[in-house]
């Protein structure tokens, strides 16, 4: 496909995709929108509304989701060539009838859950159930296009025909009333953990994600990357990682983040000399690896919680030297790359000044620093961001050139609402499919019958696990991929012995894999986009830029050292061995390895550089990995570098006057 009608994709989806809603219904989004946002911040504060109203969780879910829900039908249109301009009468219809069932499941929400009624429910309830199950799947659909309709479909009916399916695969089957009752008024499915995480945790973030970007510090933080790195060699591709990694984790979405950064970082880092496929390599690769980055993730850590039944925290824990490891790779071949062809940083003259960047927004860092020590120290995940966001928004008064005005807060507020549509509509959507798995039963068996096909074989069971992610990442959010695999494929992999905090961090990365790896590597093709590249040669820079990301999670779900699990003295030499493995590893794809130099090209140079690259994978694997120690892993990776090493010194010896091939191109 070309790249302008990438772009353009791209562009319609993130953008176009929304009506620009003004009189009556876009105060009907802002009313809803608000009211959303107090319901939130009473049930996180437990405030009671002031006179010591306590609603059953039950209760606050229905009443969020009826908030919501309908706002995707006002807010989406039902195809892509719909109206921008006005809300169609069908739309309308449709939120309106979304808005009244879901009403009526707050009125019986005591009732629901007293009587269990996803068991045994008045035939009322059992139609209404039925009518919103066919409201959430078009819902699933305008907020996650396709695949989510047609996966959404074929896994909420499996109950009705999963008696009819290969034994493997075969389940419990219900009746389709009963299946309608489960999913909407159980615990489990509509209202399982995707909406419990939604409603919890995640809610308060989205928010402070919008405020960074409508605030000022979003820009602020770019321009102290600019300042602080541009200068330095390949300065514009290092500010890539920077911006982007913090954006990323704050929004969750990697199209949106490369279209937000990647307009800056670039144009930037085509001027100092990268290739344009390079440069949209980069900013891919940045933008994914910002979804993996504490202390936010995007809103799948939070979902990651919920299923390990752990603290947040300990999430941002486990998840922060993988995510390093990858940044710090990416960087160095960033730097290799740079070195190599003697690229220099931007000019001073074309650079924001450090001083006046620091001393006209030195006071957001506050908000971010304040954010972290909640979550980190005080550990109150649900009322961290509210208390951020509240500070954000006191401090950016202070500038007068970012001071929020009524034009501002009104954009602010409607990217808010729209955020809350989208992810909520997706995240009901994704709730059903759970709901089929734990009604036929089938969460249980899948997981006999995994470990069954792969023999015991751990590593096979994490190569199917691996592929799986990548091939429904093609398709789905990432949040909407983990969910799915984190109750298919993940109790498969924790039966086989293997640590569930690595082989759910696994399902993770390996889901964001499908953003940079052709044939859809949907992030490097809008980086390509923007630098005017060819997409698959981007997605193909973007793969190799973004070597660690491949292979890091066989590492940590083998060695959980690299989870920061385990004693002092193991983590210290894993991760020791690991930054060593990704310099080398780096150096070899880029071809110029620190205290080295240039490792040439040609045939044997090439070589040369296959064998450090191998002997980088086995430096950096932990301990353990394959049954192997760390001795084995040294020895193997020294068999391989030296030879390597020796090569290249040989080759600089005769270049210029040894054989055809020796020569660097």
């Amino acid at each position: 496909m070309l790249v302008k009608e990438e772009l353009e994709r791209a562009e319609a989806e993130e953008i176009a995709r929304y009506r620009k809603l003004k009189g009556f219904w876009g105060t009907v989004f802002a009313v809803f929108t608000g009211i959303a946002v107090v319901l939130g911040i009473n049930q996180m504060f437990n405030l009671g509304f002031g006179i010591g109203l306590v609603l059953i969780e039950p209760r606050y879910f229905y009443l969020l989701t009826a908030l919501l829900l309908p706002l995707v039908f006002v807010a989406f249109p039902a195809t892509k060539s719909g109206s921008k301009e006005f809300v169609p009468w069908y739309d309308a219809l449709l939120a309106l009838i979304t808005f009244v069932v879901l009403l009526y499941f707050v009125w019986e929400a005591n009732r629901i859950l007293e009587e269990a009624w996803e068991y045994s429910a008045p035939n009322i309830a059992i139609a209404l159930s039925c009518l919103l199950w066919l409201l959430l799947i078009e819902i699933g659909r305008r907020t996650g296009g396709p695949s989510i309709l047609v996966v959404t479909i074929v896994f909420s009916l499996f109950p009705v025909y999963a008696h009819l399916v290969p034994e493997v695969i075969s389940g419990v089957n219900q009746s389709i009333w009963d299946t309608a009752a489960f999913h909407i008024m159980s615990v489990e499915s509509f209202l399982g953990i995707p909406m419990r995480a939604f409603g919890t945790l995640v809610f308060g973030f989205l928010i402070f994600g919008v405020a960074m970007q409508y605030t000022g510090a979003g820009a602020f933080f770019i321009n102290f990357a600019f300042a602080l790195l541009g200068k330095v060699r390949g300065g514009p591709a290092k500010v890539a990682i920077f911006s982007s990694g913090l954006f990323g984790s704050m929004s969750g979405s990697v199209v949106s983040n490369v279209l937000t950064t990647g307009c800056m970082t670039i144009p930037a880092m085509k001027k100092i000399g990268f290739k344009p496929a390079y440069a949209g390599g980069v900013e891919a690769c940045a933008s994914t690896g910002g979804v993996l980055m504490p202390p936010i993730m995007g809103a799948t850590a939070f979902v990651m919680a919920s299923f390990l039944n752990v603290p947040y925290v300990e999430v941002v824990i486990a998840a922060t030297i993988p995510s390093l490891l990858y940044y710090f790779g990416l960087f160095m071949q960033i730097d290799a790359y740079a070195a190599r062809r003697g690229m220099k940083g931007l000019p001073a003259s074309e650079l924001p000044s450090l001083w006046q960047t620091v001393k006209e927004g030195w006071y957001y860092i506050f908000a971010f620093l304040a954010l972290i020590y909640m979550l980190l120290i005080l550990q109150q995940e649900a009322t961290a961001p509210f208390y951020a966001t509240a500070l954000l928004l006191g401090i950016n008064q202070i500038s007068a050139k970012h001071r929020m005005n009524w034009a501002k807060f009104k954009a602010f507020f409607f990217g808010t609402g729209i955020l809350f549509a989208e992810l909520c509509g997706i995240l009901a959507a994704i709730g059903l499919i759970v709901g089929s798995l734990s009604l036929t039963g089938m969460a249980g068996t899948l997981t006999n019958d995994l470990v069954f096909i792969a023999g015991g074989n751990v590593l096979m069971l994490l190569v199917m696990g691996a592929l799986t992610s990548f091939i429904l990442g093609m398709g789905m959010t990432v949040t909407a991929c983990y969910i799915f695999l984190a109750v298919i494929l993940a109790p498969a992999l924790i039966k086989a012995g293997l640590n569930p905090m690595g082989v759910h961090l696994f399902l993770m990365y390996w889901g964001m894999i499908s953003f940079i790896t052709p044939p859809v590597a949907i992030g490097a093709f809008v980086a390509a986009g923007l630098a005017k590249a060819p997409p698959m040669q981007t997605g193909m820079e973007a793969m190799r830029l973004g070597i660690v990301i491949y292979i890091v999670p066989f590492f940590f779900v083998f060695n959980p050292a690299l989870l920061f699990q385990g004693e002092a003295t193991e983590i210290a030499i894993v991760v020791g061995t690991a930054i060593l493995g990704v310099i080398v590893i780096s150096g070899a794809l880029q071809g110029y390895l620190l205290q080295v130099g240039d490792l040439g090209s040609g045939p044997v140079s090439l070589f040369a550089r296959l064998l450090i690259f191998a002997g980088g994978l086995f430096l950096a694997a932990p301990g353990g990995t394959f049954g192997l120690g760390h001795l084995e892993l040294l020895a193997l990776s020294a068999a391989a570098i030296l030879p390597g090493l020796l090569l290249v010194l040989l080759t600089r010896r005769f270049r210029g006057t040894g054989p055809i091939g020796l020569n660097p191109t």
